[in-house]
């Protein structure tokens, strides 16, 4: 059995949230036998260790002549496709609990999630809305009008709605860590772009294409004056879902025509090199990006397809990558939900996410929403009700859920520039392998059996044995 002593980055206790329980006490640390080639921070299934480094002496030896133990084999000579970040999507939503805290208390929550010192997780890729989502406290756009009015040259766009909450939070966050990529998308566009002149459903009307094309030129260069770089942007949340509030539906015919005559175009026109990534929806409907990007005039454009997976399965993102090596694929929301259990949802989400995505190609992994009040909101009428967060916040006290373990796990040690490296996958023993820019290696390891079990890690000719408990993660570092 692993020992499941805590040590480490303080301040990273949970509290319940789902599955409520109560920490247990943290025994009194054991002294290590001796100097440690490899760390291994841990999180359990059973809560007792919840993202804790571990007090153990783990180093690479010469094999054992007669060893029939699980091997896991890792080999930095072949290399995948570099990572670009690990994090959530701070909503409307997150920025307004977020700034409802304390100075002293949001500055050092905010140091904890996206500093990279010893006692922080280091997220480094946030996804925003471009306007409402659904994890706002109401609908709005940047560019709302009475009823009949229309606004084609966008004479009264204006990111004040951001101003009140969501930018002062972000540029908190910038000050942190300035490098944090964040991803633009948007529900809506304004409701009178739109052929139902509403937030919810609808198409966006041909003739407002390129008004539509100029409302994110606007955003972005707003954006940047306001200090904050949007690295990428997709072009509708969930194009094929019509009944979230914001939402609207974008058919792959659609968004080929959009992004080759009007936001393509747009960008480049304004000197903008924010990348366009295609789809960001379900895995079950690879059509969607690859009818886009078998335009040769759209494709372009493009840098990418972004993925959802509430359906469909997370291999179907090399099925798009193979079609297209040379366009990237990107994991963009999964959402916790608030009736699950920390052990099955540690473990889904590990294994199809943090795991799948990556060994599918994905350069990011971002669970859905970052932090929300203790009912899961605010959220828009009709917006998600058990979206469980990443942290919860009530007042200035603070519980870490779900996804702030699962995504800790990953972002704290495979930092952006981080290429993924080939390893053996045993059965009960999923993984992903990355080398850091510094060298340093990185080992992911679910068990997804629901006993410990004991295997090795093969690397230069030499083992490490090891041991995972049931349902456990850990991520080995040397």
């Amino acid at each position: 059995m692993l020992l499941v002593v805590g040590v480490g980055l303080s301040g990273c206790s949970d509290n319940g949230g789902d599955d409520a329980q109560p920490t247990p006490p943290t025994p009194t640390q054991p002294t290590p036998t001796g100097p440690s080639q490899v760390a291994l921070w841990l999180t359990t299934a059973n809560k007792t260790v919840l993202f804790q480094k571990q007090p153990l002496t783990l180093n690479f030896a010469t094999p054992a002549a007669s060893s029939t133990l699980p091997t896991i084999t890792v080999d930095t000579t072949q290399t995948y496709q570099s990572i670009d970040g690990f994090g959530f999507t701070m909503t409307g939503g997150s920025a307004y609990v977020l700034h409802q805290m304390g100075a002293t208390e949001r500055a050092a929550l905010l140091k904890e999630l996206f500093a990279t010192d010893a006692n922080s997780i280091g997220t480094s890729y946030l996804r925003v809305s471009i306007g409402a989502s659904d994890l706002d406290a109401q609908v709005f756009s940047y560019d709302d009008l009475p009823a009949g009015q229309t606004d084609p040259q966008l004479t009264k766009f204006s990111l004040d709605p951001d101003r009140q909450h969501l930018l002062p939070v972000l540029k908190e966050i910038l000050a942190i860590n300035p490098s944090i990529k964040i991803l633009g998308s948007p529900w809506s566009p304004p409701t009178w772009m739109k052929t139902n002149g509403n937030s919810k459903g609808g198409s966006l009307k041909p003739e407002f294409y390129d008004a539509y094309a100029q409302y994110f030129v606007k955003y972005i260069q707003g954006m940047k004056a306001e200090g904050v770089t949007i690295d990428a942007i997709t072009l509708q949340n969930e194009p094929l879902n019509p009944d979230n509030n914001p939402s609207m539906m974008m058919t792959a015919a659609e968004q080929t025509t959009f992004i080759k005559q009007s936001i393509g175009p747009a960008l480049k026109s304004a000197g903008l090199t924010t990348k366009i990534i295609l789809y960001d929806h379900n895995t079950d409907r690879t059509d969607y990006p690859l009818t886009v990007l078998a335009d040769a005039q759209a494709r372009q454009y493009v840098d990418g397809s972004a993925f959802h997976l509430y359906a469909g399965s997370i291999d179907a993102l090399s099925a798009v990558h193979n079609a297209y090596p040379d366009k990237n694929v990107y994991f963009t929301e999964q959402f916790v939900d608030a009736s699950g259990n920390f052990a099955g949802d540690l473990s889904w989400h590990t294994n199809n996410l943090i795991i799948g995505a990556t060994r599918n190609w994905s350069r990011n992994v971002l669970e859905w929403n970052l932090a929300a009040d203790p009912s899961n909101g605010p959220h828009t009428p009709g917006g998600c009700t058990t979206c469980l967060p990443a942290v919860t916040i009530s007042g200035n006290a603070v519980t870490r859920n779900t996804a702030y373990y699962i995504i800790a796990q990953a972002a704290k040690f495979v930092r952006p520039g981080s290429v993924r490296i080939n390893t053996s996958v045993p059965s009960n023993l999923p993984n992903v392998g990355f080398k850091n820019p510094s060298g340093q290696k990185v080992l992911i390891v679910l068990n997804t059996s629901s006993n410990p079990q004991t295997f090795v890690v093969k690397y230069r000719g030499n083992d490490l044995q090891v041991t995972l408990d049931g349902g456990s993660v850990g991520t080995y570092v040397w």
